[in-house]
């Protein structure tokens, strides 16, 4: 019996502690006033009785009572049952009347106030209607004044009223006041009682939301309700935990929180709380607690919050019968004759349903959960576990996230507790987790099934709730209406507290009196249904019959190595290592394997070891991904049952053999194993001895069974469980003596202690190393990658994951100490568990060490022994072939190059022999990284794999793991990843033979040739021969050596130098100590390296050693070097001697410690006049000649003509102006050298000032370039020079270079449009067409005519002219299509700015820069700011290319595709980028004839990208492979990109990250080639040359970073043109070949044997003048360059290798195969492009050979070419109107694109970024996709529907809708207009000549005579307000000011980083808005000078918005102009 309420309270208003309205609550009487035994008094009580708080109110409010839960010390929960009413309170003002005064936001009081106060019960038991009707009864005697004494009421109530427990009889009672009460306790008091709660939560969330918040509680997340009611808060949670069953919820339960406790809910434990709707404003913070609004019906869920819901079979079987029972009429609503809808249940009853349906939830969630139970314990208290991995996998969701979750939580631990002892009491919840398997089979989803077996079970719910159903008349007391606004209302009365516990006392008295005479029957305990099993048998059976051959084939072999047939095992072996890979051959494995281990076959020879340890750890190794470990527990007693003898007295057992597995390290797998043989221990101590001895099933007949299906049948195969034998023990255990008892305790408590002794001497066994020096493996990890050695900036992939390892696996220097700490906490958890006593643990912890140490001494012998068994035959290693002057550094270290995400190789969907895993060896050289093998696959093994790529381009190295590989006979546990920026990748895992410390050593000699201290270590500079002449110059003493000169050079810093020698630049962090160089000589290869100046903004670090050292040696190789003047001279001379050989060393390596090239400076104090540069010297210079070629000067003034309007400058001759500008440079003749020097250079970042670099033949056009333009302006940068502005009399002006005006004045004076009056522009769509007057012209003056073929004219290029003029499908390209806005052309529909103006010059730079400047200063010069590829974005988007193109794992994401990663890198985008700018370049050079001006970042970047592929462009003699190598001089070498900081060649910029610059230029070049393939000379193979070898470091060419250095290293003026250098005939390290130094060299040798770089489309004409590609993405290819690899010669590359590769191998002693007519060729392992040769390589060495076999001396093939004849020429060209149309079209197309990038430049401030609004349109017009430029409607696609945009017209396929740009133009369409600009008059097409559109077609475009790139005028969006708005952040509280743009059209409120943005930073949602107001105080933080009352606050349902004005007048438009929009 227990009292129905335990405590009573009175809570009133504590008057005293009143604050300005706002009081505390304080307790008046509690009874009884003394603490039950039993039950303590909870404190605090106030809070909850009034969570709202304690306040005084002005109006009467009838009494209100809801329950609270309260929660005790030992998490009991306590029901808080609260009825409040108000009671009348005078109120006397404090002050005075006359001196009041009001203060803001305090509570007026009035005369007559209303304090609340509380009556409470305290109760254990949750009768919730009866502590409201007790508590209306104690109400209704106040309020009536009943002649009732509330003393007696209450004493009756706590004294006198006992509930019987559950199962008990109704109880009827009184509390003496006339009432008539009965209360009925439920059946089971296990099953919650929920009323009606649970459908009314349903009613109020819906099927979903609940649902929702059901998988929130079960996977422990925060749950917050809230609501307006406090009674709908404590039933949502109630019904909550009611679903929840049969867990129980075991963390926070506040159903109703109080205002003063709002910081709980900040904690980080899970919750279920709720609060009232009033606190909804500070809920919104909370960023990880699931949000239910009660009252509107809606759920929140955090968006980074991950809730796992329900696997799908499970939630949708729920969701169907939830609708079956909520909404009964659905199944039916669309019938046409429906039948009779069933009437919906009552309340109680639909309660009761839903929650039946979560009972059949949880037992299908939970099916086969006592089929995992293991028990270890039976007396004297059962302890049950519960195998969570074997529950997952036999239910197959094993990565449900979900269950995952729910079986690790605390409420499933404590089910496992309560429901998994065998005999017990039962209930509802066991009966149907036995019988849901049977009854959903015969369910089958038929839904009159379904609601019948519901019902059912909601039957027997309702029953438990309600047992008696006989009704009972209760008769309650209660209050006439409207009683508590009387206007006299007494007080509550006090009570008497002696009188009420007199009648307590005689209750309780009476009441256990009662008790004992009244007996209730308990229910008794019976055996639990055992349930199905968690998997099933059936489908386990039907698996083994599938796999019946491979499991033949296994026993087959198994069978012939224990017979010791190793050759008729062999020959299975491989097939039966692929079978392994199958769970159910695994199994049998392990089953076999026991068998003839029973059979006392476990003594083997060593080759039977040798395969039977490899089938276990291939077993080990492919269950390495399970949870349930089966195959490991069934092998742990196996590796210690298989042995071989290695001599006498020396057994090696194969667990030795098998450690290096990551299970073995697993907590959780021994804990598993160790309970699953204690369980059996168990069984077998109370089994009879009969029934143990036929407990032994026959093994045959169980091969194929698993351990653990075994285990799980037990029922079948056994007479008992160990479950069934527990039941057993546990029911007759009250029957035993106290002797039996103790005895059966002492057995168990032995059992485990034995067990535990036995594992851990298992566990001494599998985690102590064979060789205890290399300490333990810490193989925690079963997936994700460690070991980084952070080469650079990480490429693909992440750091390590280390699942399971501890603090005690971190100490590598102690393993037996490690092993030690191991398995103690292993004994520690199992023998408490276990029950062991404390003596048993204190023996066990004690014998561990000596079994340790005992086990380490034992091995120390095997370990000694075991290294001298002769090694396995291992494949001869194969030697790479080397280059001329390349050597090995390290030999060959024995591995296997693994698959990775490429199919090439693996013969997967591609075809071909399976080529990778390949077995052979990793091999370092001074140049490369190769690995050279054979497939591991015995059909492909004859094949010989070579994977390389250069040293120096190695991006990114580190280990990673590895699972099992086909076709690897070893395990193999980690490997090392490679990755390459030439877009190769080697995972590479090392043999066992290949030690850990080779390993590293590898690692690590690959990062030190990786990044070496100085350029001249790379390979390019090893064997370079030197002249007596700089030997001598070399032994020369310096002056200045001396200690004198060296302090007075290095101090002295202020002394005067000699006119024209060069100062020495300052260091940022102060001058190092420098030693005198050598002098500026020609040539400089013997001098010390010096680096380039860095730029001021550079922030890579100048030296890798920062100590001020003065005196270094270089006596030996390995020490720190000297800085004495000798040494450096004996190391020059060491490292140029190149014909003696000198080596640094015995091997080749680089020096280990050098001086940073930083801390020497050359000097030019010793200069002859002989040596000084000069411009004669200079002449020959590739770009020097290419300036005479286009008729831009010649050097020198004096030699300059007067009539020449350019000249070659001499001004940074010794580049004292610009270091990284070329020594010559082109500029207007009327600009002097002195105002360039002193201060053009200084306008420009880094001195680079604009330079001419081309100039068109045509309409002598200028192209120029120059870095971005200084912030301070004209001539900010000194002061001394500053020219003010006279005109306008202003002092706040800027100011502006005079000197910067005249050149630009030059640039346009030079320009004929600038000049005079030019009628074509690009403001008309007209001037598309360039003038037929000038096209027919001759070619280009003063340009290399191209070679012609055949006299300029071939069948080929007669066959290809005819197809188009120009490409480009760029109406929408530039920036996703954004249209610009402003006028429209009428006749062509071009859209251009209103203010547009034809321009002289074109300027085009950042945008940050061409804000400041002043357009009135430089008339006929237009600036326009344009987007760029930064070099951060481009370092990233490669990162993201390399993943995509060489993925080190294959996609598994069906979502996820290669095209969609290339898409995500942007890589295209930046190539379009590129291409766009450039045609925009191209457009006004040559259309309208005005000069443009490239002004971006630091002039070295992404200007030369854009100028050099302008040129590409523009000029034909840049598209040989002669005028090619000519601009890439000019451009990239001449003016100073910055190779080796790009390309990270030394340590100084390892941390920069690799930065592809020239790669996208490059790229860019081969998309002009794809589109033009007959316009130039050269083929995409000589672009992927380039590609290859500028970041290879093979040749010199692509080395430092500007001219100045290369001159000051002495590389300048190398003979780059020698003929004398020969490709060597050797590679292996003595080949007498000279290396050639230079790429171009290379180039010209191969060129002049082989047709391999040449196009031999190219078919050179006067109409290629000009070539405009398509620049959309749709037309853009991604480079085979990036994709396709040669695993036949490594590298196509390197040309030596290659034929080395291809001839026939020498070490075969077989000899080479003889030579067939018939080759196989397999794309994943030949080259293509050569194994098949073209028709014209084909003829050209078949004449050449047909030469050779007439004894004829062969001729060149060049001179065969162009001797060939061509065929007669056509009089003209046939051209049709179609034709001409398309040339005319594809024109149009590159025009706009060039229109819309002036537009956004110029007026992109009125250009928005917002997505697209497609709607489906029906097009009755020819209308075509502006995606794609495919047609949408015609005459085969009538009537089609496409997308339409409604907002801007865009018009696209179904298909290209994911595609489009997202930006949206908002520009209205007008179909007639734009029908009538589509339309194109006939006769103008027929009058366009083919003069007219000089340009070679690039891409094929259906003929139309539809114009279908329309434009349309563009209207401005809807602005209701603007202007600038100081914005306060979210996260670091900081004030930024931003444009705001309020549109009452979108309904939002947007802002921008600038006026001039075009790009939205964000935007408010005006319909989320709750609130607008000024605030009251101004914020903490703001903008100094801030008036008080210009802020105001934005209050929106996600967060606050703090905004400040300029002025409160400003403030309130902003608000009344929101208001307005609201």
């Amino acid at each position: 019996m227990t009292r129905l309420a335990d405590y009573f309270v009175v809570v009133g208003y504590d008057h005293d502690k009143e604050r300005s309205g706002s009081g505390s609550g304080k307790i008046i009487h509690r009874f009884p006033e003394k603490d039950w035994d039993d039950v303590p008094f909870h404190q605090g009580l106030e809070l909850f009785c009034q969570p709202g708080g304690w306040d005084l109110s002005s109006q009467r409010t009838q009494p209100s009572f809801f329950v609270s839960v309260l929660t005790d010390i030992e998490a009991d929960r306590h029901y808080c049952a609260c009825l409040t009413f108000h009671e009348t309170v005078s109120m006397t003002p404090k002050k005075p009347d006359d001196v009041e005064t009001e203060e803001e936001g305090g509570l007026v009081h009035h005369t007559l106030m209303f304090a609340p106060k509380s009556i409470a019960l305290i109760s254990r038991l949750d009768y919730f209607e009866t502590f409201r009707n007790c508590l209306g009864i104690i109400y209704t005697v106040y309020i009536e004044s009943m002649n009732v004494q509330l003393e007696s009421i209450i004493g009756n109530l706590l004294g006198s009223v006992h509930i019987p427990p559950p199962g008990g009889p109704q109880v009827r009672f009184s509390v003496g006041a006339g009432d008539r009460q009965s209360l009925q306790p439920p059946l089971n008091g296990a099953i919650p009682v929920s009323r009606n709660t649970v459908a009314m939560l349903f009613q109020q969330l819906g099927i979903h939301n609940v649902l929702c918040l059901f998988c929130a509680a079960l996977t422990d997340n925060k749950i917050l309700f809230h609501s307006s009611s406090y009674s709908r808060l404590t039933d949502a949670s109630t019904a909550l935990l009611a679903i929840l069953f049969p867990l129980k919820y075991s963390y926070v339960y506040i159903p109703v929180l109080p205002n003063a406790l709002m910081e709980v809910l900040s904690t980080p434990t899970p919750f279920i709380m709720g609060v009232h709707s009033s606190n909804k404003s500070e809920i919104q913070e909370l960023l990880d607690v699931v949000v239910a609004d009660l009252d509107s019906g809606y759920l929140s869920i955090p968006e980074h919050l991950n809730l796992p819901m329900l696997p799908d079979h499970i939630y949708n079987r729920a969701h169907q019968e939830l609708t079956l029972v909520l909404s009964p009429d659905l199944q039916n609503a669309d019938c046409a004759f429906p039948p009779p809808t069933p009437s919906p249940s009552l309340q109680p009853m639909l309660d009761k349903e839903i929650r039946a349906i979560f009972m059949r939830l949880f037992a299908e969630l939970f099916m086969g959960y006592r089929s995992c139970l293991t028990i270890i314990r039976i007396h004297p208290e059962p302890v049950i576990t519960f195998h969570k991995g074997l529950f997952l996998f036999e239910r197959g969701l094993s990565g449900d996230d979900f269950l995952q979750k729910v079986l690790g939580g605390m409420s499933f631990q404590t089910f496992v507790q309560e429901r998994g002892p065998p005999f017990r009491i039962c209930d509802m919840f066991d009966e149907i987790s036995a019988n849901i398997q049977e009854t959903l089979l015969q369910e089958g989803r038929k839904a009159e099934r379904i609601i019948k077996n519901v019902q059912d079970i909601a039957r027997h719910l309702f029953i438990n709730e309600n047992p008696n159903p006989q009704p009972y008349s209760q008769k309650i007391p209660k209050p006439c209406d409207g009683a508590f606004t009387r206007i006299h209302i007494p007080t509550f009365p006090r009570i008497d507290c002696v009188r009420v516990q007199e009648v307590i006392d005689d209750g309780v008295k009476k009441a256990s009196m009662k008790a004992q005479l009244q007996t209730i029957r308990q229910p008794k305990s019976q055996f639990v249904p055992y349930g199905p099993p968690a998997g099933n048998i059936t489908a386990q059976r039907n698996i083994i019959n599938n796999n019946a051959r491979r499991l033949e084939v296994l026993r087959t072999c198994v069978n012939s190595i224990f017979e010791n047939k190793i050759l008729d095992a062999r020959k299975t072996f491989p097939a039966v290592l692929r079978s392994l890979k199958s769970r159910v051959v695994r199994n049998a494995l392990t089953r076999e394997l026991s068998t003839h281990a029973h059979q006392n076959r476990a003594m083997l020879e060593s080759q039977q070891f040798d395969l039977i340890v490899r089938l276990m750890n291939c077993a080990l190794q492919e269950d390495a991904c399970s949870e349930e470990h089966a195959v490991a527990t069934a092998l742990l007693p196996l590796t210690a049952s298989f042995c071989r003898k290695l001599c006498t007295g020396v057994i090696q057992f194969a667990y030795t053999c098998v450690q290096d597995h990551p299970v073995w390290a697993s907590m959780q797998f021994w804990q598993a194993t160790f309970y699953s043989d204690v369980e059996k221990n168990i069984r077998a101590l109370y089994l009879p001895p009969d029934e143990l001895k036929a407990d032994k099933p026959d093994l045959n007949e169980a091969f194929t069974a698993s351990p653990d299906v075994v285990r799980r049948t037990q029922g079948l195969l056994y007479d008992k469980s160990a479950l069934e034998i527990a039941a057993e023990q546990i029911r007759i255990w009250p029957a035993q003596s106290e002797e039996e008892r103790n005895e059966m305790i002492s057995n168990e408590e032995s059992t485990v202690f034995s067990q535990a002794i036995h594992y851990a001497n298992r566990m001494v066994y599998m985690r102590v190393p064979l060789d205890i020096s290399k300490g333990i493996k810490n193989v925690f990890s079963h997936e994700g990658e460690s070991g980084s050695s952070n080469i650079s900036q990480s490429i693909g992939g992440s750091d390590s994951l280390d699942g399971e390892s501890g603090f005690e696996e971190g100490d590598s220097s102690d393993p037996a100490g490690s092993v030690i700490r191991f398995i103690s906490k292993f004994v520690d958890k199992v023998c408490s568990e276990g029950g062991v006593t404390a003596e048993h643990q204190k023996s066990l912890h004690q014998m561990i060490p000596g079994v340790v140490a005992m086990h380490i001494e034992t091995l120390e012998a095997v370990n000694k022994e075991s290294k001298r068994l002769p090694p396995i035959k291992k494949p001869k290693i194969l030697k790479p072939a080397l280059l001329p002057g390349e050597e090995l550094v390290l030999a060959g270290l024995r591995g296997y190059l693994l698959p990775d995400g490429r199919e090439e190789g693996t013969g997967g969907n591609l075809g071909g022999p399976q080529l990778l895993p390949a077995e052979g060896a990793v091999f370092l050289t001074t140049y490369r990284v190769v690995f050279k093998g054979t497939p591991c696959d015995i059909q492909a093994c004859e094949q010989v794999v070579i994977r390389s790529f250069p040293i120096t381009a190695l991006t990114k190295e580190k280990k990673v793991s590895i699972s099992n590989t086909p076709h690897i006979e070893q395990y193999l546990s980690e490997a090392v990843q490679l990755r390459a920026c030439t877009f190769q990748l080697m995972r590479i895992a090392f043999d066992e033979e290949v030690n850990q410390e080779k390993i590293e050593h590898f690692r690590k000699t690959v990062n030190r040739y990786r990044y070496p201290p100085s350029v001249f270590s790379m390979f390019a500079f090893n064997g370079v021969t030197t002249t007596n002449t700089m030997l001598q110059t070399h032994k020369q003493k310096d002056k200045t050596a001396t200690l004198r000169k060296f302090a007075s050079r290095t101090f002295l810093r202020g002394s005067s130098r000699k006119p024209g020698l060069k100062n020495k630049q300052m260091s940022r962090k102060g001058q190092k100590y420098v030693l005198p160089g050598e002098p500026l000589a020609v040539p400089r290869r013997a001098t010390l390296p010096k680096p380039p100046l860095q730029d001021l903004t550079d922030s890579r670090p100048n030296s890798l050693y920062e100590e001020d050292d003065i005196s270094l040696d270089f006596s030996s190789p390995g020490s720190t070097p000297s800085l004495t003047t000798p040494s450096f001279e004996a190391d020059r001379r060491r490292f140029l001697d190149g014909r003696t050989g000198k080596r640094w060393g015995s091997q080749p390596s680089i020096l280990e410690a050098t001086v940073d090239e930083s801390e020497i400076e050359i000097q030019t104090s010793t200069l002859k006049a002989s040596d000084t540069l000069s411009a004669d010297k200079l002449m020959d210079r590739p770009y020097v000649q290419d300036y005479q070629r286009l008729g831009l000067g010649s050097p020198g003034s004096t030699r300059q003509k007067s009539t020449e309007p350019f000249r070659i400058s001499e001004v940074n001759l010794h580049y004292n102006v610009c270091r990284s500008y070329p020594a010559l440079v082109v500029v207007p003749s009327t600009v002097a050298d002195e105002s360039i020097r002193k201060s053009l250079g200084k306008c420009h970042r880094q001195s680079r000032f604009p330079a001419i670099t081309w100039r068109h033949p045509r309409t002598k056009a200028l192209l120029l370039r120059c870095s971005g333009f200084h912030g301070k302006g004209v001539m900010g940068m000194m002061k001394s020079q500053v020219v003010q502005n006279t005109s306008t009399g202003t002092s706040t002006e800027t100011t502006r270079s005079i000197e910067q005006e005249k050149y630009f004045q030059s640039i346009v004076a030079n320009t004929p449009v600038g000049s005079h009056h030019n009628t074509d522009s690009l403001v008309s769509l007209n001037s598309v067409l360039t003038p037929t007057s000038e096209a027919t012209g001759s070619p280009p003056q003063g340009s290399e005519s191209p070679r012609k073929v055949g006299g300029g004219s071939s069948a080929i290029y007669r066959a290809m002219t005819g197809i188009r003029g120009s490409g480009g499908k760029g109406m929408n390209s530039f920036r996703g299509g954004q249209q610009p806005e402003g006028g429209q052309d009428a006749k062509d529909g071009a859209v251009m700015p209103t203010s547009a103006h034809k321009a002289a010059l074109y300027v085009f730079g950042e945008k940050s820069q061409m804000k400041a400047i002043k357009t009135e200063n430089f008339p006929k010069c237009d600036f326009i700011p344009c987007d760029f590829n930064e070099v951060r974005h481009v370092k990233a988007s490669f990162k993201k290319l390399m993943r995509a193109c060489v993925s080190s794992a294959p996609l598994t994401d069906p979502e996820v595709s290669f095209h969609k990663l290339v898409e995500d890198t942007e890589w295209l985008l930046q190539i379009q980028n590129i291409m766009q700018l450039a045609g925009a370049a191209v457009d006004l050079m040559d259309i309208q004839g005005s000069s443009v001006m490239i002004s971006m970042e630091d002039g070295s970047d992404f200007t030369s990208q854009v100028v050099a592929l302008t040129q590409v462009l523009l000029d034909p003699y840049y598209r040989t492979i002669d005028g090619f190598r000519v601009l890439v001089e000019k451009e990239w070498l001449a003016f100073g990109h910055k190779f080796t900081h790009r390309c990270n060649h030394t340590a100084a910029h390892q941390g920069s990250g690799f930065a592809p610059i020239f790669l996208q230029f490059l790229d860019a070049v081969h998309q002009v080639v794809n589109q033009f393939p007959l316009s130039f000379e050269f083929n995409q193979y000589f672009l992927k040359f380039i590609a290859y070898h500028y970041c290879s470091a093979r040749f010199r060419n692509f080395f430092f970073d500007s001219e100045c250095e290369r001159f000051e290293y002495g590389t300048l003026f190398e003979d780059s043109r020698t003929k004398s250098g020969k490709i060597g005939e050797r590679g292996d390290g003595t080949s007498k070949g000279i290396q050639i130094k230079s790429l171009w060299d290379y180039i010209d040798s191969i060129h002049l044997k082989t047709p391999l770089f040449y196009n031999f489309l190219y078919a050179p004409s006067i109409r290629d003048c000009v070539l405009r590609p398509y620049s959309d993405i749709a037309n853009l290819r991604i480079w085979d360059y990036y994709i396709n690899e040669d695993l036949r010669t490594g590298s196509t590359y390197d040309r030596e290798v290659v034929t080395k590769a291809t001839e026939p191998n020498e070490e075969n002693e077989e000899g080479p195969l003889l030579p067939t007519d018939r080759r196989i060729i397999n794309g994943c392992y030949d080259n293509i492009q050569e194994a098949q040769l073209d028709m014209f390589r084909w003829l050209l060495e078949e004449m050449s050979h047909l030469e050779t076999d007439l004894c004829h001396f062969p001729m060149k093939w060049k001179f065969v070419w162009e001797k060939l004849e061509s065929p007669m020429e056509l009089q003209s060209t046939r051209t049709t109107a179609a034709s001409e149309m398309v040339k005319q079209h594809g024109t149009s197309l590159h025009k706009k694109t060039t229109i819309e990038i002036l537009t956004k430049g110029k007026e992109g401030s009125k250009s928005q970024t917002q997505p697209h609004h497609f709607e489906t349109h029906s097009y009755v017009t020819p209308t075509y996709c502006d995606y794609c430029q495919h047609l949408l409607w015609g005459l085969v696609k009538q009537g089609y529907k496409g997308m339409k945009c409604s907002e801007c017209g865009y018009n696209c396929h179904d298909k290209c809708q994911n595609l489009v740009p997202k930006q949206c133009g908002k520009v209205k369409i007008s179909r007639e207009s734009s029908f009538r600009q589509s339309q194109t008059s006939m006769e103008d097409v027929i009058r366009v000549t083919p003069q007219s559109t000089p340009m070679i077609s690039g891409g094929q475009t259906t003929p139309t005579y539809y114009d279908h790139s329309w434009q349309s005028a563009q209207v401005s969006e809807t602005r209701t307000h603007e202007g600038y708005l100081w914005k306060r952040g979210a996260l670091l509280k900081g004030w930024k000011q931003r444009w705001f743009v309020l549109d009452s059209t979108k309904h939002q409120l947007r802002y921008y980083e600038s006026k001039e943005d075009t790009h939205c930073k964000g935007f408010i949602d005006l319909s989320e808005i709750e609130s607008l107001q000024l605030s009251a105080v101004a914020l903490p933080g703001a903008p100094k000078k801030a008036e008080e009352k210009a802020f105001f606050d934005l209050k929106t349902i996600r967060r606050v918005y703090n905004f400040l004005a300029d002025s409160k007048d400003h403030a309130d438009e902003w608000i009344n102009k929101i208001q307005e929009c609201l």
